[in-house]
């Protein structure tokens, strides 16, 4: 997939904060909802500027062309903020010629409120530029016409409530508009604009940049099965095969009679039918008479396109554009077993297909910013995907704490939809794994200075009980994990724990360094209470006294917290290994508890017994939940098994903040190699292992500005040769290479310091 060029943040810096002179401008009526708005304005260079910088924003969304050439492909991100608006920034100069030159914008107005997007109640666009000394504002002079071939739809059913989206419905005998993107196009009859004033003004208030570039386009693709699509429809289904599960835009080319209604819609429409709250959205087509040509413009996802064509109507082609949020898969991971190759990959789709204005749940059934679900996929992006997914995240953290409200709560997803607090969700999203597991990767401390007021308001909320332990806040939706024997207060304080740990630096960062001594106090008083109220010395296990069986959640976040002791990792290992409660949200720590306490060969097991009917699977995403479409989406954000495959079975992780010093620790399990490369804020770092009988390798590339501690594991290891110089014999340190220092035994490794460059260590074993 390619970006349009012309890209985003051109000379960016020099717009930021810059007034606003153009009007927000649409017709006299601030509405309706689902209305399709075109607009012209035409103007004359005397010659091409080397740059031709554009500040655009629209409600909702919109499509640009600049002489007939399409420019921009949806631009505008949804509105996920109470008081800013979006604007995308874009160097218009490639499109641009000496002479007369045609703007044309279509908007696309919902009028809708989403899990996540806030409906301001009008629609508008807003055009500002500077062609070479050129001003261009939108504002009365330009002209303006709604596109009447747009209906709003009343067949079918509409997208259920969680979506801002309408079902699109396009009746080509009522186009009268036909190439009014193109400079010959007579618009003597267009109305001017209405202008609605200059920014920052209600309700779209202040206007915040476009935090990532423009979308990837793939241009129009054939399906796979294109050479097999037949020629003529029969009222019946033509299937058109993605290459994998992707967010798509469909196209349609036909010979036809008028009146035809060809409806378009994916295999995931209707895929998590036993919910009963509505579908997914659709396109609807209305024929004229002849050839003609239809895309879709608003995006669907799923595996397959599905036409419903009726007899009589001659197909020409069928086509769709691929759309996608602007990061590249640099990160890989590869091992011998190609079943945990495929998982990996799988997992990867599973996270791309969810992020684009936002980070989503699963892109069909709510698009929404669930923060639980962004904590996990926060983690994979680090592994998987380059550095512009970070952006994702950072407006992911904004969203989440701007919302917070006057009872100092937060909730996820940001909506007027929605307002029910998930308290374990909200400790997820701003502890360890979250807020500060972005901060690590990143080293971003400024997000986490602007985040952490709101951290600390919702941690002051938080009450202690007579057990020394945290008090549980029901929320508005006690809720934990999908499943049954759900352990709510083992949990509580596991999660409550981690966000104190990740509080105590971020407080310390942020210049309240007064708050860590409660912070710290209560962390004492759960490490000296835990064990007391929540260990069961007899059985040998973590449980709740209202439960009967221990829940494998509970004690695998026992250990990730830190509150289990090692002495009691056997039984903990031992619960891991019989129960299966966790669903694939709450799946992912419990095999990274498996490999935290030595039990990575079992974590693997384990991964592969629970995973295997999705990798199987006819889809290449994971699921909601483990039976699939019985009860869920087959395309779920929260799915992160490649993060343990990635961060525990290859072992490698950040020890400081940036990876300015990172740390592989190999927990391989049955596998003999593994290999994984991290797309880091540093460069790409990549590493091999490599396990035999007599020997274990490992290779690695590491950038500058790095340090790595290398593990080797201790078991019978004999000698140690760094890039061809033995240095390690028999327990002891021999001698030096230059760029490699010695850090000892610790915690079953062998571990040596070494500078960015290429290393081959090579252990011996006995």
């Amino acid at each position: 997939m390619a970006i349009l060029s012309g890209g985003f943040f051109a000379n960016a810096q020099s717009n930021l904060n810059k007034p606003w002179n153009a009007n927000w401008i649409w017709q006299e009526t601030d509405g309706p909802r689902d209305t399709w708005m075109c607009f012209r304005k035409t103007i004359s260079l005397d010659s091409v500027p080397s740059k031709a910088i554009a500040r655009i924003s629209a409600d909702s969304k919109y499509w640009l062309w600049i002489n007939g050439e399409l420019v921009v492909f949806e631009g505008q991100l949804k509105r996920d903020r109470l008081n800013e608006t979006y604007y995308d920034e874009v160097n218009l100069a490639p499109y641009l010629k000496s002479g007369s030159n045609l703007i044309a914008a279509l908007v696309w107005y919902w009028g809708r409120e989403g899990f996540s997007h806030h409906d301001g109640g009008k629609g508008g666009l807003l055009f500002e530029a500077d062609f070479s000394e050129t001003p261009i504002f939108s504002d009365s002079t330009w002209k303006i016409k709604r596109h009447s071939a747009y209906e709003h739809s009343t067949t079918g059913g509409q997208p259920n409530f969680r979506l801002s989206v309408w079902n699109v419905r396009f009746r080509a005998t009522n186009n009268t508009l036909e190439g009014w993107q193109l400079p010959e196009y007579d618009d003597s009859d267009w109305k001017p604009a209405a202008e609605k004033g200059v920014p920052p003004m209600l309700p779209w208030n202040e206007m915040v940049r476009r935090p990532f570039p423009k979308w990837k386009d793939s241009g129009l693709q054939d399906y796979t099965n294109s050479a097999s699509l037949p020629g003529s429809g029969n009222d019946g289904i033509v299937e058109g095969i993605l290459p994998y599960n992707a967010r798509v835009s469909a196209y349609l080319k036909v010979k036809s009679p008028a009146g035809k209604l060809i409806n378009i819609q994916t295999d995931q429409y209707d895929g998590w039918y036993d919910f009963g709250e509505g579908p997914a959205n659709r396109a609807e087509y209305i024929t004229k008479e002849g050839i003609q040509e239809f895309e879709t413009l608003v995006w669907m996802s799923g595996n397959t396109v599905n036409y419903t064509i009726p007899e009589g109507v001659e197909i020409i082609s069928l086509k769709y554009r691929e759309i996608g949020y602007p990061a590249e898969f640099t990160g890989d991971f590869t091992c011998n077993d190609p079943f945990y190759n495929t998982l990996w990959n799988m997992a990867r789709r599973t996270l791309y297909i969810n992020m684009f204005d936002n980070f989503m749940d699963c892109p069909d059934r709510e698009r929404a910013l669930w923060w639980g679900d962004v904590v996990n996929q926060s983690g994979e992006c680090f592994y998987t995907l380059d550095t512009t997914s970070h952006a994702l995240i950072r407006k992911s953290i904004k969203t989440l704490v701007d919302w917070q409200r006057d009872d100092s709560t937060l909730y996820s997803p940001t909506s007027t939809l929605w307002s029910a607090e998930l308290p374990q969700q909200m400790l997820a999203s701003i502890g360890w794994y979250g807020f500060w597991n972005y901060f690590v990767n990143t080293n971003d401390s400024s997000t986490i200075r602007n985040a952490y007021p709101a951290v600390r308001k919702y941690l002051s909320i938080w009450k202690m009980d007579e057990n020394g332990l945290v008090q549980h806040r029901r929320g508005a939706w006690d809720w934990g994990d999908w499943g049954t024997n759900i352990d709510i207060a083992i949990l509580d304080n596991a999660w409550y724990y981690l966000a104190l740990k990740a509080a105590i630096p971020m407080a310390t960062m942020s210049g309240y360094a007064k708050d860590t001594a409660q912070y710290s106090s209560r962390m004492n008083s759960m490490e000296n209470n835990f064990n007391r109220v929540f260990w069961k010395e007899d059985e040998q296990h973590f449980r709740s006294d209202n439960l009967a069986v221990p829940d494998d959640r509970a004690n695998a976040m026992a250990v990730l917290a830190g509150l289990a002791k090692s002495e009691q990792y056997t039984g903990v290992n031992k619960v891991l290994n019989e129960q299966i409660f966790a669903s694939p949200y709450m799946e992912k720590y419990v095999l990274e508890a498996l490999c935290r306490i030595g039990s990575d060969s079992l974590a693997l097991v384990r991964m592969n017994e629970r995973y295997t009917e999705m990798v199987e699977s006819k889809y290449n995403t994971l699921w909601e939940v483990w039976s699939g479409l019985k009860e869920g989406t087959i395309n779920h954000g929260w799915n992160a098994p490649n993060t343990v495959l990635s961060q525990n079975i290859v072992g490698i992780s950040p020890v400081k903040p940036g990876w300015t010093v990172y740390e592989i620790l190999p927990k391989m399990g049955g596998l003999k190699k593994v290999s994984q490369t991290v797309p880091s804020v540093k460069g790409d770092i990549k590493v091999y292992h490599t396990k035999g009988h007599t020997n274990f390798t490992t290779r690695l590339e590491s950038p500058k500005g790095t340090k790595a501690i290398v593990g080797i594991p201790q078991q019978k290891v004999r000698s140690i040769n760094i890039n061809g110089h033995q240095i390690w014999n028999n327990g002891k340190t021999i001698a030096s290479v230059p760029g490699v220092s010695s850090k000892g035994v610790k915690n079953d490794f062998i571990k040596f310091m070494v500078e960015p460059g290429i290393w081959k260590i090579e252990a011996t074993l006995e």
